[in-house]
């Protein structure tokens, strides 16, 4: 298949196989070595890519789990192009041999690129925007160090001139692939894909490829046929009245989260918790619900909410619960050539708290996630959504809690009652992660805590007061 980019300025033109990964082709076919290669996976940033589209939009995403035909009529710049056209080195660069943020080596491309992206966006939240590239040599205080150095440098102008070029009417981005009928299919509209989806309901559909890409990567998988479902505008965005708030499938986890931290932080931090910004750039709400994965961590936090699930099989659209889409272990109520077309919220007031538990507090597997949602009228309990993952074989709602709680006054002696239900409404897995005794236990604490927070006692563990 043909495809059209920018690479470090140039217009590019390739023909590759559908599931040719960019870290791959940088650096097999365009010899650019600087891009590494680390864990595969999306995990190490050592791949990490600045990725533009035409509105300007920049932002960093792992180039080895990123497929050629993704970067349809965007502007890519790796390591080799951070520096500026006649080898100026960017401020983020300067800042980094200034503060020896560099040892080995291996690391430092990833964490340049991801530093120079920051810069662009004037983000200066830093232990965040570098928390997806790994360092195992120099340690983070020099780089952070670097990071904070560059701040007040200004935006050199080559970082800007993607953009520019993207849109210019000389600069021309032909259609790559169509919804016709051959895969790979690339449509345009939900409407497209929801013509060629139903002709091909064995397809894999592919949003941002964080899981998928790891179907190719590591299960060396075929994936054929395959719809890529990047350029269907109409399902990406957010759209709030007063009463619902509607997020499209192809909404990025990123979008997402600028989006709730307002109306429900506890729902923000958790998306910011449970993936590195190279990754939030890329996945989809629609991919993380859709995958049907019991330690996806969006499904507990929207369930607790009392989110619709919306559904469509070529002009037939259908709604349920979140809850009643997730049937057992691998398997979700969705017909073959059925698709998500978007997630829906009611406007609530935020009475939301969500613990992820993990062996590792940032970018982890969850071996337990719990979302609690409870509303009180003079101190009783009128109403009670509670939800986890990893405690079966699905993202599910804590019945028998829930039904402890209803009518009953908001107190300790409550919530201690309602802990004993845990064991009706759960019967997990011992694994890798945690043994089913500690999820028990860890899910009844969980609920402990909503009380005592809901109480205004400080649970935070990583707030130190003196």
């Amino acid at each position: 298949m043909s495809i059209r980019f920018l690479l470090n300025g140039k217009p590019q033109d390739v023909e590759a196989g559908p599931t040719v990964t960019l870290l791959d082709w940088l650096r097999e076919a365009r010899h650019l070595t600087g891009t590494k290669e680390g864990c595969n996976e999306g995990d190490c940033g050592a791949c990490t890519v600045m990725v533009t589209d035409p509105d300007g939009t920049a932002c960093a995403l792992n180039a080895c789990i990123l497929f050629l035909p993704q970067l349809q009529g965007r502007a890519v710049r790796t390591i080799e192009g951070i520096a500026g056209p006649d080898g100026t080195l960017h401020p983020v660069q300067k800042a980094m041999v200034a503060h020896h943020g560099s040892q080995c080596g291996f690391c430092t491309p990833g964490f340049v690129v991801s530093m120079a992206v920051a810069h662009l966006n004037g983000r200066t939240d830093h232990d965040d925007q570098l928390a997806g590239n790994l360092c195992r040599c120099t340690g983070y205080a020099p780089i952070l160090r670097a990071a904070e150095a560059a701040v007040s440098a200004p935006v050199p102008d080559w970082m800007r001139s993607d953009a520019e070029t993207l849109r210019a009417a000389s600069f021309i981005f032909p259609q790559i692939c169509t919804s016709g009928g051959l895969p790979p299919a690339c449509p345009t509209s939900s409407d497209a894909l929801a013509d060629w989806y139903q002709a091909h309901p064995d397809a894999t559909l592919i949003a941002g490829a964080t899981d998928v890409g790891l179907w190719v990567t590591k299960g060396l998988r075929d994936l054929a046929p395959i719809a890529f479902l990047n350029q269907c505008a109409d399902l990406r965005g957010i759209v709030a009245n007063s009463d619902t708030i509607r997020i499209g499938a192809m909404t990025s986890l990123t979008e997402l989260g600028s989006f709730i931290a307002e109306r429900h932080p506890a729902f923000a931090e958790l998306i910011r918790r449970y993936g590195s910004v190279q990754v939030r750039n890329a996945a989809t709400i629609g991919g993380n619900i859709a995958n049907g994965s019991p330690i996806g961590d969006s499904p507990p936090a929207l369930i607790a909410l009392g989110a619709t699930l919306h559904l469509r099989k070529g002009d037939t659209r259908r709604t349920l619960p979140l809850e009643d889409f997730f049937l057992d272990y691998g398997k979700q109520d969705r017909a073959p050539g059925e698709f998500v077309e978007a997630v829906s919220i009611p406007v609530q007031p935020d009475r939301l708290a969500c613990y992820k538990l993990s062996k590792r507090f940032d970018q982890d597997i969850s071996a337990v996630c719990g979302c609690f949602n409870v509303t009180l009228d003079d101190g009783t309990v009128t109403d009670a959504r509670i939800a986890f993952g990893g405690m079966a074989g699905v993202p599910k709602r804590a019945a028998q809690v829930e039904a402890a709680l209803i009518g009953q006054p908001w107190t300790e002696a409550t919530v201690t009652a309602a802990q004993a239900a845990v064991e009706q409404d759960f019967t997990p897995l011992s694994d890798m992660r945690a043994s089913a005794a500690y999820r028990l236990r860890a899910a009844e604490g969980m609920l402990t805590r909503y009380f005592l927070e809901s109480c205004g006692e400080a649970v935070n563990v990583l707030a130190v007061r003196a």
